[in-house]
């Protein structure tokens, strides 16, 4: 009866540290930070030695598809002895040091929530720099992930609640309210806010599902499909003689990548827009969604007019809310 009871507390006590452990970030504070910064804990010595130099090239790296060079992250270094109270609620942070271990890992809600903690750690300089730049390209992910999450949720808090988006495509997006439809079509629609030097924009528009068929064009295809749309949609400043509207940088390849978004295949294209009769340019991102289900690829875009100004955070605000983007469910797929 005894050991009954004994293995019956202990089944209580193991269900009960298994609660707390899973309740864990209930408890943890609000991560703080702004957009697409990055605090980097690792002392001065290994900072100003070529460590550094390996972070330095990695995580401020020119972002693409911008007007001109801006780095993907804003890094803010502080050495481990300062890495204490409310800095340590900082959402994205990548801790390096030397030890006598060689590993290299992300982890979760360590000291806050949301929160990425990249920590990577070598025996020597040697081995620290090659963790460095070995996990580069999944904790940038991951930190740009976390960004992306925590945008939208700050979206949530005053949406837009217009439905033009719901009435032409049967999507929906997580829009700030501040942002207005201000142009729709049949097939075309149109939305923008205003900004101190400019304007933000996004189009959202549709094309056959049979669209892009060949590889050794895709590129060539995606610059024909926005130049017609410009020149349909997007006109600009009347040009005495000439038709002044939007199309892609003549001078500059969009960057094209394999993109997932709401679950379906997408490519990411990003590159620098221009008008075709008059110097205006800024830098576009474009999502070819392969919707398979309404025999359509879905084109969502979003682009920036902001001269003289740094475009990098209002690039990722169009970005975070074209990845916000949801199919609703026809009664015929159901």
């Amino acid at each position: 009866m005894k050991k009954r009871i004994s293995l019956c507390f202990l089944a209580i006590l193991g269900l009960s540290i298994a609660c707390k452990e899973d309740g864990k970030a209930d408890y943890l504070p609000e991560s703080v930070g702004a957009m697409n910064t990055l605090t980097v804990v690792i002392d001065n010595d290994l900072w100003n030695s070529n460590v550094g130099d390996a972070i330095r090239e990695n995580y401020t790296a020119a972002a693409q598809g911008l007007t001109w060079d801006e780095a993907l992250f804003s890094v803010t270094q502080i050495p481990q002895q300062i890495f204490t109270g409310s800095i340590r609620n900082t959402s994205s942070v990548l801790y390096v040091m030397e030890d006598t271990l060689n590993v290299a890992h992300m982890k979760s809600n360590m000291y806050a929530k949301p929160q990425k903690v990249g920590v990577i750690k070598g025996r020597n300089k040697e081995e620290i720099i090659a963790n460095i730049k070995k996990t580069a390209p999944e904790f940038i992910a991951d930190f740009k992930a976390l960004e992306i999450a925590k945008a939208q949720k700050r979206f949530q808090k005053s949406l837009n609640k217009e439905k033009a988006l719901e009435d032409k495509f049967n999507i929906s997006m997580k829009i700030p309210s501040i942002y207005r439809v201000g142009r729709e079509e049949d097939n075309f629609v149109w939305i923008d806010r205003q900004i101190q030097k400019g304007n933000m924009n996004i189009i959202a528009y549709t094309m056959p599902w049979d669209s892009f068929q060949k590889d050794s064009t895709f590129s060539q295809d995606i610059i024909r499909m926005r130049d017609s749309i410009g020149n349909l949609y997007i006109k600009g400043n009347d040009v005495a003689g000439k038709n002044n509207h939007m199309i892609t940088e003549k001078a500059f390849t969009p960057y094209v990548f394999p993109a997932e978004v709401s679950s379906k295949k997408a490519a990411e294209v990003r590159g620098i827009w221009e008008m075709s009769a008059y110097p205006m340019a800024g830098p576009f991102l474009t999502y070819i969604i392969s919707d398979k289900e309404n025999n359509r690829k879905l084109i969502l875009e979003g682009f920036v007019f902001a001269p003289a100004t740094k475009k990098r955070d209002y690039m990722f605000e169009l970005e975070a809310i074209m990845k916000s983007v949801r199919f609703n469910v026809n009664e015929q797929n159901k």
